[in-house]
């Protein structure tokens, strides 16, 4: 394999020529400038393939190195990648080479050798370990392992994943068969991260051009991470949990299930595995945590670290879990009724904190701003802080929880516009952090990453919440995403049931009758408009969202009318019958002046007119007997 590749001369300009099957085509591929990363595929020699994955697969390698004072041969792992397109291939490489030198210091990560191009394929080289957590669990009773060996190489596992993160790298790819064991049987993370560098490429590979990682332990936004992401640091926590669970119970998360099955569980329904009882709290939470939908409510590795490091002393006895030593009670951790622990832990606040109210997640009211404004004068005990607000004379003690950070104006959840963006993504976003430099990370419809930037290029933008009713703007020609039309050629109306934390919008329209369609769809935020009964022109208008409200609306109101109109005509036809004028009685006549009268009468148009009852009233006083 490595007779097909022919190196150039000149090392110091890290060019070289990738030889194909024929000869005379020849592709020039001009990597970075630095050599360090770039191995000379002539001094790697594959020997056999040990293992395949989602993106390649990998072989086991002897890495020759020679100089004039040493000649030595080393076993190395090569990760060999499905091929990339040409266009695409020097844009990994300066991904590598950026995340090759930020690795190499790094203990609890796998040691890189760097890279190189064997078959017109991209291959890294990595230091060769001798077996893995997943190993270890295939030769265990039922491929479980015990609470202790979970716990220590859980916080093993979880310094590494610090340590990539204190160096902007996002692994994605963290599953048991991934932790590696080093010399001295301590776990480290033998993947730095290769799908984040893949991160907008297509791969030539069908059935990985939707994926970012392996299906079975892919957080949510990792599917589609242009629409439902971005994908942060937390997206490895979700990748970590599965890891946990599934040394916990020897069996994959969704185990037997196809990638589309998973799709349809973690992302549509929302599906959460099953944790096993009897863990440590701390660690129970944290695992737990790891599977919330939205990923701004899960834990960070700093919180995973410290949860399962005060659990590694802690023992099970007759009043719970107890600490070994100090015989301390190890307690659940209460929740709060509207943020997770985990979302409220990565903001603490500090002394001189600027802090307002903090808001109910899906409410845009605030009957709640309780202080619209103040100033962190203290921190007190069981985590209450101590905040001056104007026109109040002393400080008001209050929860931490409920309270936010405000910087520059802005705090985390606000819905911000980036004033100069792309036009690939979308304006509109949500702040994820804000440090208190002003520097920002939040997520935007259209990028698969946190966007990142400083309060002086945002701008406050339209708050969207659970339960709106929204509609396209009328200047939107094309959508971003599909948007169904009323008859008339208007956008229909439909009702927000979720926000991603990137701002994209997933409606629903409860005024359309769908017969087994999935009336389900996306919405750019920059793109709609809210609609509200009392902002409807005319009363067509507000009837029509009213039929928005359910498919319902149109046939009660239709039924409601038709029974309405069959009422009224019965009340009308009786009141018609009740109205007719009563009949006088017949009054007593001699016979003979009747009988002359009928006869008379009787000629005149064959008409009846013996009655006096129908004659004027002074004709009838004629006939009538004195």
């Amino acid at each position: 394999m490595a007779g097909q590749i022919g190196a150039s001369p000149s090392m110091e300009a890290f060019d070289y020529e990738i030889l194909g099957e024929d000869v005379d085509q020849v592709k020039n591929v001009v990597p970075p400038h630095n050599i360090r990363p770039w191995i000379d595929p002539a001094v790697l020699k594959l020997s056999h393939r040990i293992g395949r994955g989602p993106f390649g697969d990998v072989w086991m390698a002897t890495h020759h190195q020679s100089t004039a004072d040493y000649d030595e041969h080393h076993e190395v792992a090569v990760k060999m990648l499905h091929p990339l397109k040409e266009d695409q291939m020097q844009t990994f490489l300066r991904k590598f080479e950026d995340v090759f030198f930020k690795c190499r210091d790094l203990r609890g990560v796998c040691f890189l050798h760097g890279i190189s191009i064997i078959n017109e394929k991209i291959c890294i080289v990595i230091k060769f370990y001798e077996g893995s957590l997943g190993d270890k669990m295939t030769h265990s009773k039922g491929g479980r392992l015990s609470l202790s060996d979970i716990l220590r190489y859980g916080v093993d596992l979880a310094q590494g994943i610090m340590e990539l993160h204190s160096r902007e790298i996002l692994i994605l790819n963290l599953k048991p068969f991934n932790f590696l064991f080093d010399e001295h049987d301590q776990a480290i993370i033998g993947d730095f991260g290769i799908p984040s560098l893949l991160l907008g490429m297509s791969l030539q590979k069908s059935d990985t051009i939707l994926r970012v990682g392996t299906p079975n332990y892919m957080a949510p936004e990792q599917w589609e991470p242009h629409i439902g992401g971005p994908i942060s640091y937390e997206t490895d926590s979700w990748g970590f949990g599965c890891g946990n669970l599934e040394m916990l119970t020897g069996v994959r998360p969704w185990c037997g299930k196809s990638p589309e099955e998973i799709y349809r569980l973690v992302v549509k329904q929302q599906e959460r595995p099953k944790i096993p009882m009897g863990l440590p709290p701390p660690v129970e939470n944290a695992v737990a945590g790891c599977f919330e939908y939205d990923l701004r409510n899960r834990p960070l590795m700093v919180d995973i670290f410290h949860a399962f490091t005060s659990s590694q002393n802690a023992v099970y006895g007759d009043n719970g879990w107890i600490r070994l030593g100090s015989g301390e009670k190890i307690n659940q951790n209460a929740g709060n009724h509207a943020y997770t622990e985990w979302f409220l832990s990565k903001d603490l606040l500090q002394v001189g904190d600027s802090v307002r109210s903090r808001k109910s997640p899906n409410s845009c009211k605030l009957e709640n701003m309780y202080i619209p404004q103040g100033i962190v004068v203290g921190l007190d005990t069981d985590g209450f802080v101590l905040a001056r607000v104007p026109g109040i004379h002393d400080p008001l003690r209050v929860h931490s929880s409920t309270l936010e950070r405000v910087t520059s104006g802005f705090a985390t959840g606000d819905w911000i516009r980036v004033k100069t963006a792309d036009k690939k993504v979308s304006p509109v976003g949500i702040i994820h952090s804000i440090d208190r430099e002003g520097r920002v990370s939040a997520g935007v419809v259209g990028l698969e990453t946190l966007w990142k930037g400083s309060c002086s290029e945002l701008q406050m933008a339209e708050s969207f919440f659970v339960g709106q009713f929204v509609r396209l703007r009328g200047t939107v020609v094309n959508p971003r995403f599909l948007w169904p039309r009323k008859k008339g050629g208007e956008w229909a109306t439909g009702r927000v049931s979720q926000v991603l934390p990137n701002g994209c919008l997933i409606v629903k329209f409860p005024g359309r009758l769908a017969f087994g369609e999935d009336d389900t769809f996306l919405a750019d935020p920059a793109e709609v408009v809210l609609v509200s009964f009392s902002t409807c022109p005319g009363w067509v208008k507000k009837y029509q969202h009213l039929e928005d409200f359910h498919w319902a609306v149109r046939p009660l109101v239709i039924a409601l009318g038709l029974f309405t109109a069959l009422k009224l005509g019965m009340f009308i036809g009786k009141n018609v019958r009740r109205s007719k004028p009563k009949q006088q009685p017949r009054p007593r006549r001699r016979k003979s002046i009747t009988a002359s009268v009928q006869g008379e009468d009787q000629g005149q148009d064959g008409h009846n007119v013996g009655n006096p009852a129908w004659l004027p009233s002074s004709v009838a006083n004629i006939f009538t007997p004195r």
